[in-house]
């Protein structure tokens, strides 16, 4: 089963810290969370305490519950979403997480879904999957075969990349001022 503490080490790794850069479609954020799509998120009101204090923003890294309440946001609204935890695989799992976390978790699970009907072999292994962005029963019996198959999900992993780039490229193609988070994007794939 796979490691949520792992996974979300790896997310904030690419989250980064506070910013509040004015290209940013989430506007302030920390962590990753941003205050326009989440202004009720609890860590909000610690962020806005601190921000009155010397050593601001550097000061959010060491508060503990900010970070419980990072992780507590990053588990409900994505890991268990997409029943992180019931993933053998921890590479895909966390490959899954930081999509969903970047992308949302419908177009993450569509992603696992559309590497997942790639994989079956002209639909010889099992038939296409609906891609709806709902892990359910068979998504998770196609990646069963899909890994012992191929002994692990690496290839799905890869393809998941592979939309992830794809999209990226969409982003920037319609709209050049996000070419500015290119590098930060292709990270994560």
């Amino acid at each position: 089963m796979a490691d949520f503490a792992a996974a979300l080490a790896l997310v904030l790794i690419h989250e980064g810290g506070y910013a509040n850069d004015p290209d940013d479609r989430g506007g302030e954020t920390y962590r990753g969370i941003a205050r326009r799509f989440h202004p009720d998120w609890p860590g909000w009101s610690r962020v806005d305490a601190l921000s009155r204090r010397p050593g601001f923003p550097r000061s959010l890294e060491t508060d503990p519950r900010l970070a419980a309440a990072v992780a507590a946001f990053y588990r409900d609204l994505y890991w268990d979403q997409f029943q992180g935890d019931a993933l053998p695989d921890q590479r895909l799992a966390e490959e899954l997480f930081d999509t969903a976390v970047n992308l949302g978790v419908r177009r993450a699970v569509r992603f696992l879904q559309e590497a997942l009907n790639l994989l079956n072999r002209n639909q010889r292994t099992y038939a296409d999957l609906v891609v709806d962005g709902w892990l359910g029963e068979k998504s998770l019996a196609a990646l069963a075969l899909v890994s012992a198959a191929d002994g692990d999900a690496r290839f799905v992993v890869k393809l998941i990349n592979a939309l992830q780039a794809a999209h990226y490229l969409d982003v920037m193609r319609h709209d050049p001022t996000q070419e500015k988070f290119a590098r930060g994007w292709l990270s994560r794939t």
